[in-house]
């Protein structure tokens, strides 16, 4: 369930995929998927039959998979955070954001030692945080928010699911992780000291299509989309039922898919099209990401973020 085990240097190496241009023009669409509560809508809908036949679903088990296929070609579409959608965008392989599929209400968080608590005591502190942009963008506002900077702290760059042997061998003494790590993380003694409930609409998992597939694949990007809401309704109405047919997929109890759907928040179209909008939510928070994930040398150019928000395919057949 590591969303975000996304390979640093897949992105610094920056040519692997040059000249492979990216997604391929055909009549099919092939979206790229892992297990993500956010991602589930997707599931459900090819469960339920609302997918088009000519759409099928590609499953793997970390956005790496999905951010290689997209940049190789393999891919038309796929669920992504907002950073590493931006990174495939930057690659040469440019994308459009055609829907918000989830927003981190309290998945993504920042646990810690019992003796670190305020200002003093974080200043210094070992910090355990994965190369990505969303991980980042967490850490500095919680160091914003206790009048701190990142010079103030020793970061660890380590994958999340790595976090918990970490903390508890005592080689870090903060950790920026998500769920289901976080509850790994509480087992093994720390305490949450601050998470996305504090930074709303701030961090989103999007549903992104390549451009060059999106012009000959119209009609069918308009199916996908239609097909996620339908599943995201699926979610929030038919929640019991829900549960179960997610926990089975992902192998996990039903009591975990209760806890990651309380963690995230599911944008219904309305709410979508306000954070698509031009100068909406999804605008503005592109470019603070970008800018702190150029500071970091995660990217090496800034976008043009009015061109990758697409709310053209929010319809009202899908409301």
């Amino acid at each position: 369930m590591h969303r975000r085990e996304f390979l640093i240097n897949l992105c610094l190496a920056g040519g692997v995929f040059a000249g492979l241009g990216g997604c391929g023009s055909r009549e099919t669409i092939r979206i790229g998927v892992h297990p993500w509560i956010g991602y589930e809508s997707l599931y459900l809908a090819e469960e339920f039959g609302w997918l088009p036949e000519s759409v099928s679903l590609i499953k793997a088990g970390a956005a790496t998979d999905s951010v290689t296929g997209l940049l190789s070609g393999r891919l038309d579409m796929a669920g992504l955070t907002l950073d590493e959608a931006l990174r495939v965008h930057l690659m040469g392989t440019p994308l459009s954001i055609v829907a918000v599929m989830d927003v981190s209400a309290g998945a993504d968080v920042v646990m810690a030692r019992e003796d670190i608590a305020g200002r003093e005591s974080i200043a210094g502190a070992r910090i355990a945080v994965e190369p990505t942009g969303v991980s980042a963008l967490l850490l500095l506002k919680w160091l914003e928010s206790e009048g701190l900077s990142r010079s103030d702290v020793r970061e660890v760059e380590l994958p999340v699911n790595l976090h918990p042997e970490a903390f508890r061998k005592g080689s870090i003494d903060v950790s920026v992780a998500y769920e289901p790590v976080a509850s790994q993380l509480e087992a093994a003694g720390a305490r949450r000291l601050f998470d996305s409930r504090s930074i709303p609409d701030t961090i989103f998992d999007v549903l992104v299509v390549c451009q060059s597939a999106e012009a000959d694949n119209s009609t069918l990007v308009r199916k996908v989309v239609s097909a996620h809401f339908q599943g995201v309704s699926h979610l929030v109405r038919g929640i019991h039922d829900a549960q179960y047919r997610v926990a089975a997929h992902q192998q996990v109890s039903p009591e975990v898919v209760r806890r990651s759907l309380a963690s995230v928040t599911l944008p219904d179209v309305a709410l979508n099209r306000a954070y698509l909008r031009s100068g909406g939510r999804i605008e503005t928070v592109i470019s603070e990401l970008a800018e702190l994930m150029y500071a970091k040398d995660m990217i090496n150019s800034l976008p043009d973020e009015k061109a990758i928000a697409s709310p053209g395919y929010l319809t009202r057949e899908d409301a």
